[in-house]
């Protein structure tokens, strides 16, 4: 990573949206330290409630063994398997057989949806995450997720707009959590203008955020362009620094 990005981007998060969380970011590799390999998976559970812990300092390479849910298999690149009565889990079930999420009206729509979604193939064995702050140069980011308030999303949307001439520069496709920060940026990486994906609709996975929070899953090109538009963006008007002391306010209560 060029850390030229890195300390322009650290400079100017702390001027503009002083205090709020830092970032992560990840990447895949065929190859990783073992101390961070997640263990093999047990049960059942969300990838994002793992990502407390990346949040909280730690850096984690989760290969398929690691992964516990069969759409964050999916959604990781790591399988293209669905359940196999997918349609069925995703809208209203089968009455005394499976209970269904009824995210979804029909099965028929859940089929004619999927085709939209093609699964992917994880490009490493591994895709890691990492806080902001300890990434390395030989990192290679692909994408950079937010976890943030609104007012920090306020911010992050009008700055990934802020050089396109069409006012679709963040897209919220519905999908599963880990989708919304992973299977659709890496998606939008394809793209001539890849859009930033706002995301953590997924009603399962909000348990595993705050309340307040929602993600913003940035692809690499994107990012460094809005890093590189800060200093002449509307950050430096008098209308975000009325934002900007807001966020710094409601940091200061939060501490107390």
């Amino acid at each position: 990573m060029d850390p030229t990005i890195s300390q322009r981007f650290a400079e100017g998060w702390k001027r503009y949206f002083p205090g709020s969380e830092l970032p992560i970011a990840y990447w895949y590799s065929d190859s990783v330290d073992p101390a961070t390999q997640a263990p093999h998976a047990t049960g059942h559970r969300c990838i994002i409630c793992d990502l407390a812990r990346v949040r909280r300092g730690d850096v984690i390479a989760f290969d398929k063994t690691a992964v516990a849910c069969g759409g964050g298999k999916r959604y990781l690149g790591f399988s293209s398997e669905l359940h196999p009565r997918f349609e069925h889990f995703l809208s209203c079930g089968i009455p005394g057989k499976l209970e269904g999420e009824r995210y979804k009206k029909s099965p028929r729509l859940v089929r004619e949806m999927m085709k939209e979604q093609a699964a992917f193939e994880a490009p490493g064995r591994y895709i890691i995450f990492a806080p902001w702050d300890l990434l390395r140069g030989p990192d290679q980011p692909e994408v950079v997720v937010f976890f943030a308030t609104c007012d920090v999303l306020a911010g992050l949307f009008t700055l990934a707009n802020y050089d396109r001439v069409d006012p679709h520069g963040v897209i919220a496709p519905m999908g599963s959590g880990c989708s919304s920060i992973v299977q659709h940026p890496r998606r939008e990486l394809a793209s001539d203008e890849p859009r930033a994906v706002l995301g953590m609709f997924d009603v399962s996975a909000r348990p595993c955020v705050a309340g307040s929070e929602l993600t913003f899953a940035v692809p690499w090109p994107l990012f460094t362009r809005m890093v590189a538009n800060m200093d002449e963006s509307f950050l430096i008007t008098p209308s975000w620094t009325k934002v900007r002391d807001r966020i710094s306010r409601h940091l200061e209560c939060e501490l107390r």
